[in-house]
């Protein structure tokens, strides 16, 4: 019997690696050394750990790159070098998280009209300058509001005032916008395929639009909002009259404080879910070829775990290629059972006594190794049945 493991990780307690390892010796012990082949994809669905996850998946590299961080402090990043693509491009991904993330600004320090996502941008230069061609960019977690202006100058783009004077590229930047100049925008990206890894389809601006939805975790204030709204609106209204294109109109635009609408308007990228571009990255449609079947799984597992989340994900991949899948989870919380219309036919939580959450995280290990134990156990029964 050939299992495929391709859980999400734990969020601070078990990575999607040790998951891995902890099945395939639960599926030994109770199949037998010979009777089970074991392979593994580590996962993530776009957010933290993406690039971590599809580099052990593809065997690939770190690269790392002296930028810029939110407040322009000197930082290092990373992204991943995945080599080469089954098209012959040189693949990237990366996450602006690590050169512009709000954990990067201490949280009295906190102030989108402050920051800016000109890291970001200098994590793309330098994947330009290594050649690579086919660049994955997850935009969660961001700590800014600047309409991704700080990225694009990164890149070339000048954002002017009313008297022609370049701005830094910040969020107090963008009332400030009269014209966009893009003749220095880097001829690179023209030969370059950008797809963004992100779950929201917020637009630009409005009341559900990036400075009203994700602002006040940003360190926004009702003032603070306020002002960047009219910014925002009026780099939209400037985008409209300079190009032609209302990024209020595509879907995600608003993602990230509005760096969304700079890579697709921009850099032309392709906007995807991020478990869908994970797996495209880790090749995960080949990889069930010949498999029996695949256990994936995830720290909890409720209703939101249908709207882009690695179960979900994993178990449509599954659905569609007619590969039983099941989920071995933490625990188990409202609307979790939504997750059976997505190819996962059955689904097991570690937890299964009332503890406390304190309790439950220091004996994550413990408690996984036992859940897969009786996951497999549940199996075998299933397989002794007679038809």
């Amino acid at each position: 019997m050939k299992l495929l493991f391709a859980s999400d990780s734990f969020k601070g307690t078990i990575t999607s690696a040790e998951s891995a390892e902890m099945l395939e010796k639960a599926a030994k012990t109770v199949f037998g050394e010979t009777a089970v082949v074991c392979d593994s994809i580590p996962v993530a669905d776009g957010g933290e750990g993406t690039t971590d996850a599809v580099i052990a998946a593809r065997n690939g590299s770190l690269v790392s790159v002296a930028v810029h961080g939110p407040l322009m402090e000197n930082v290092t990043a990373f992204y991943g070098d995945l080599g080469t693509d089954s098209s012959g491009a040189r693949a990237a991904v990366m996450e602006m998280a690590v050169a512009s993330g709000l954990p990067m600004v201490p949280p009295e320090k906190r102030n989108p009209l402050h920051t800016t996502t000109y890291g970001t941008g200098e994590l793309i230069r330098d994947a330009l300058d290594k050649g690579f061609t086919a660049i994955s960019i997850a935009i969660g977690g961001s700590a800014t509001n600047d309409g991704g202006i700080g990225c694009m100058r990164a890149l070339g783009v000048r954002f002017l005032d009313k008297d022609g004077s370049e701005l830094s590229g910040t969020g107090a930047d963008l009332e400030l916008i009269s014209d966009i100049d893009v003749t220095g925008l880097d001829a690179r990206v023209k030969n370059a395929q950008f797809t963004v890894m992100c779950d929201v389809t917020n637009p630009l601006c409005g009341p559900d639009g990036a400075t009203y939805t994700f602002g006040r975790q940003k360190g926004a204030t009702a003032e603070i909002q306020a002002r960047l709204e009219k910014g925002m609106q009026n780099y939209r209204d400037v985008i409209i009259r300079t190009f032609g294109i209302n990024p209020d109109d595509i879907a995600g635009s608003g993602a990230a404080g509005g760096l969304g609408a700079a890579l697709l308007v921009f850099l032309k990228a392709q906007l995807k879910r991020g478990i869908e571009t994970v797996l495209d990255l880790t090749d995960f449609d080949r990889r069930l070829e010949g498999v029996d079947l695949v256990i994936t799984g995830e720290g909890r597992t409720d209703w939101q775990s249908c709207f882009g989340k690695v179960v979900q994900g994993v178990g449509d991949r599954c659905k569609k290629a007619g590969v039983p899948a099941v989920a071995l989870v933490g625990s188990m919380g409202e609307g979790a059972a939504q997750i059976f219309e997505h190819g996962i036919c059955s689904m097991l939580p570690t937890v299964v006594d009332t503890i406390t959450l304190e309790e439950a995280l220091s004996q994550a290990k413990e408690a996984y190794y036992d859940g897969a134990l009786r996951l497999f156990r549940f199996i075998k029964t299933g397989m002794a049945l007679k038809k």
